[in-house]
């Protein structure tokens, strides 16, 4: 053949020096310590909260000698409970590349009629919980609804309704708070306490927990989970892989209200009542979670676990700053620095070259 080695004269064939691997090729330089981080976290998004919370429990519990006590970190959770339920919805959505701003109306809504139900329509307390997470079903649906088959925003649609679900709440209790001892025991329960090696845990910490470890598998494990990451990472190419993204999206608005149902139930236990004059904060509060828990804004990365993490985050720092006696008003403006650095970080993971 041509290519074969020409005999010497001899008559052996011609060997050719083996060439070396490297030759020819300058070495690769290793890369950089940033570019190094900007990768793991890529790859591994709960590490940058994770490692944002313990920094935060270190320098607490040096600012405060109270801070790690057992009673203090029992109530550190029992604050958190409430958020951390909700946020687990608004992560639903924002992995779909979404935002939904009625979390806390639908929830406080849901926590009325169930409330009204119990006490002024006279229905035992199990039919009247059922009813209200029927009822946060529903106005998630409403939302799903409004952006599937209408076309609409995200953000608009749920600016819109979150107008529409306090206006019904203030209409329905007249402005009135219902106290849970007017109430069936089932309604406040969540509220109550049993001890955990000195701990004292709220029955609804233990429902917000199991609801994390369920959506945890549903993602990760389920064809329902990975439409969802797809659909928030390019719906586009979701939709022309054959997952159909309007029903991916409708489920997720309609789940996502029957979890702001479960967290009215929740809500009820943490204030052992059902009042119509909170729930202002919560849309943000869980917006905050579920950004500094590492979800992108943008849709299609993100754990559950983070957003957990997230409002952990959220409740230590509020605890801490303010055992350190900061003022209630620098608390707000440490919780939205820590949302401007979550969100910068953010971007600058999602620049990484894979």
């Amino acid at each position: 053949m041509a290519n074969d080695p020409a005999p010497d004269k001899s008559g052996g064939a011609v060997t050719t020096a083996p060439r070396e691997p490297d030759a020819g090729f300058p070495d690769r330089k290793p890369e950089p310590l940033g570019l190094r981080i900007q990768h793991v976290l890529h790859a591994n998004p709960i590490l940058g909260p994770l490692a944002v919370l313990v920094l935060a429990i270190i320098a607490f519990s040096l600012v405060s000698g109270r801070f790690l006590s057992v009673a203090n970190l029992g109530l550190v959770l029992a604050q958190v409970t409430v958020i951390a339920t909700l946020a687990l919805g608004q992560t639903l959505v924002i992995l779909t590349a979404g935002i939904d701003l009625s979390a806390g109306a639908i929830a406080v809504f849901s926590s009325i009629i169930m409330a009204n139900l119990a006490t002024k329509a006279g229905l035992p307390g199990p039919v009247a919980l059922l009813l209200g997470f029927a009822f946060g079903t529903a106005m998630g649906l409403l939302n799903g609804l409004l952006v599937t088959r209408m076309k609409l925003p995200p953000f608009i649609v749920t600016l819109g309704t979150l107008s529409i679900f306090f206006s019904l709440n203030s209409v329905v209790s007249k402005s009135e708070t219902v106290r849970g001892s007017d109430m069936p025991d089932i309604m406040t329960w969540t509220g109550n306490t049993f001890g955990v090696g000195g701990f004292r845990i709220t029955y609804g910490s233990i429902i917000m927990l199991l609801l994390f470890a369920f959506f945890f598998y549903a993602l990760s494990r389920t064809a329902w989970g990975k439409h969802v990451y797809a659909t928030g990472d390019d719906i586009e190419a979701a939709r022309l892989a054959g997952i159909r993204t309007d029903r991916v999206l409708l489920s997720v608005y309609t789940v996502a209200g029957l979890i702001y149902g479960i967290g009215a139930w929740v809500l009820m236990g943490r204030l052992a009542s059902a009042s119509p004059n909170v729930g202002v904060e919560y849309n943000l509060d869980s917006i905050t979670a579920v950004v500094l828990g590492g979800t992108s804004l943008f849709g299609g990365r993100g754990l559950v676990l983070g957003t957990l993490v997230g409002a952990l985050i959220v409740g230590v720092f509020r605890n801490g700053l303010q055992l350190g006696g900061v003022d209630v008003v620098w608390q707000g403006f440490a919780i939205g620095l820590l949302v401007l650095v979550a969100v910068s970080i953010d971007q600058w993971i999602r620049k990484v070259k894979v």
